[in-house]
């Protein structure tokens, strides 16, 4: 499947009101959790002997067109959670229906640019709840 359909909507962490769409978004991240490899080797054992330990969530990054222009661009809108210190809620959602769900901290950066090349701004996402992922009906 490809990433082309992708949307990622936000609203204030545990509002009442509806998801908004960011528009712009780019590139999408890699979601899902790492278990650190726990040695849990016995004397007895003949090799060593692992368990999955708690997880990790790295930090995603998601890519959007960057655009200052009105009041509501996703990058001022971001921006001033960031200064606000702001934990917002997230869902992400694929072509397919699936989504994903999460509350994060965030910070923006805007990326640099060149001749003929376009300039962006990534939101990082320190996530700071479960994933909640729902599959399509």
């Amino acid at each position: 499947m490809l990433a082309n359909g992708a949307t990622l909507e936000y609203k204030e962490k545990d509002g009442a009101g509806e998801f908004k769409d960011l528009p712009g978004l780019k590139e999408i991240p890699d979601i899902g959790v790492e278990p650190e490899k726990v040695d849990n080797t016995c004397l007895t054992d003949p090799h060593k002997m692992y368990e999955a330990g708690i997880g990790d969530l790295p930090d995603m990054v998601y890519k959007f067109k960057y655009d200052n222009t009105q009041a509501d661009s996703p990058y001022r809108l971001m921006r001033k959670a960031q200064e606000a210190g702001k934990v917002l809620s997230f869902k992400e959602t694929m072509k397919d229906g699936t989504t994903t769900e999460f509350d994060a901290e965030i910070s923006v950066k805007r990326t640099g640019g060149g001749v003929n090349g376009a300039i962006d701004f990534e939101l990082t996402v320190f996530v700071q709840s479960d994933l909640v992922i729902t599959d399509p009906a």
